[in-house]
């Protein structure tokens, strides 16, 4: 796939699913911003690439994404291809959690999503010239993951949010769709009780759990001309672990 010289932005770039995305495009051609709340995570993704720029954004603030839309605009110019892969969340049993966590995984994994979209659209319409969007959402939206009910309830609203969107530009001939991986190699999965990553991967077909550059691959896809007539679309990277419509 050839991306020579588009400018891609991807949130959570510092690490995980957002990293791979970032080198994946890079490789690739694309001129990329790293974008995290982590600078210095962000900063280590763009020393694995020369085509790979950090930039601070922090999905909870919009005078950050606003900053950080004007910054890239600056240095690398409209934004061709849109990755929000930025994530977060705690598992554990939704009647232990409180309100502000609600708030939390909701402003991150649904309205910073929203955000960033808003921000960084408007630059790519006036371009004139199209673009990609591509949201991460997960498995747990599509078909919900006890242990992560309101992280499930986030990604699904992601995943509305991706199809409502791709129907309000299509016009503009942005293409806008989804990804949704399973279980991934990424330092929250690391994060989890053993026993519960061990159940996770006897769970999935491949008895295995994703490679965040598996991931990558779909989003490649997606973003690539390849795509040029999909718009609107969910596709599940799990292994197999969820296979319903």
């Amino acid at each position: 796939m050839d991306f020579t010289d588009k400018v891609a932005v991807v949130t959570g770039a510092g690490s995980g699913i957002g990293r791979a995305i970032a080198t994946a495009l890079a490789g690739n051609g694309a001129v990329v911003a790293a974008a995290d709340r982590d600078l210095a995570a962000a900063e280590q993704t763009a020393a694995a690439h020369d085509r790979i720029i950090a930039v601070f954004l922090d999905l909870t603030s919009d005078s950050s994404i606003r900053s950080a839309r004007d910054e890239v605009v600056r240095r690398l110019g409209a934004t061709a291809i849109l990755v929000n892969a930025a994530g977060w969340d705690q598992p554990g049993p939704f009647l232990e959690t409180d309100e502000q966590f609600w708030r939390d995984v909701v402003d991150i994994n649904l309205v910073g999503h929203v955000r960033v979209s808003h921000a960084f659209l408007q630059p790519m319409i006036e371009a004139g010239r199209g673009g990609k969007v591509v949201n991460i959402a997960s498995d747990a939206g599509r078909v919900g993951s006890a242990g992560e009910t309101v992280y499930a309830g986030a990604k699904g609203g992601l995943i509305a949010f991706t199809k409502s969107l791709a129907r309000e530009l299509a016009r503009y001939q942005i293409n806008v769709n989804c990804v949704c991986p399973g279980p991934t190699d990424t330092p929250l999965f690391r994060s989890l009780p053993d026993s519960m990553r061990q159940a996770l991967t006897r769970a999935i077909p491949f008895r295995r759990v994703a490679q965040p550059a598996e991931i990558a691959d779909a989003v490649l896809f997606f973003a690539s001309d390849l795509a040029s007539y999909v718009t609107g679309q969910v596709l599940s990277v799990s292994g197999g672990l969820t296979m319903a419509g």
